[in-house]
């Protein structure tokens, strides 16, 4: 049976549509029938996880473990079957995931300062009209 026992993330880089989760010996463990294999960074290196869909991209990446002189290798498809990797990997994923929430609080100001613009331009009319300033008038209506 194999168990994740450490994953700590070396570095963890986003940009704008990829969280790249980089490992190193120390930080990513697992146990082969109770039997400790470290990571050795021979193979992959990262995982690359999307942050819209949430899903491991690479998926025909392949790891090494290590113990003594035998070298174990997992495929990533052979680690996300792994219940507990994918529960790891999740937290250490979620604070750089993309924030569904903030985007639409980002659309809704983006709404309310589209019509407090309008609606200024269009008091600006009213002085226009009331001051009959046609030149300033005419600059508004363009405005609408």
């Amino acid at each position: 049976m194999v168990t994740v026992k450490l994953l700590k993330p070396y570095c963890i880089k986003t940009d704008l549509d990829y969280i790249h989760v980089f490992l190193e010996q120390e930080h990513f463990t697992i146990s082969i029938e109770n039997e400790t294999y470290h990571f050795v960074p021979t193979k992959a290196k990262e995982f690359v996880i999307n942050r819209r869909t949430k899903k491991i991209e690479n998926l025909d990446a392949i790891f090494a473990f290590r113990k003594d002189n035998k070298i174990f290798s997992l495929s990533m498809n052979e680690l996300i079957g792994l219940p507990d990797f994918l529960i790891k990997l999740y937290f250490i994923a979620k604070p750089h995931l993309a924030n569904d929430k903030a985007k639409a609080m980002d659309d809704k100001i983006d709404i309310i300062m589209d019509e407090l613009e309008q609606q200024n331009v269009k008091r600006l009319i009213d002085k226009a009209l009331d001051e009959r300033n046609e030149e300033a008038f005419y600059d508004l209506i363009a405005l609408l």
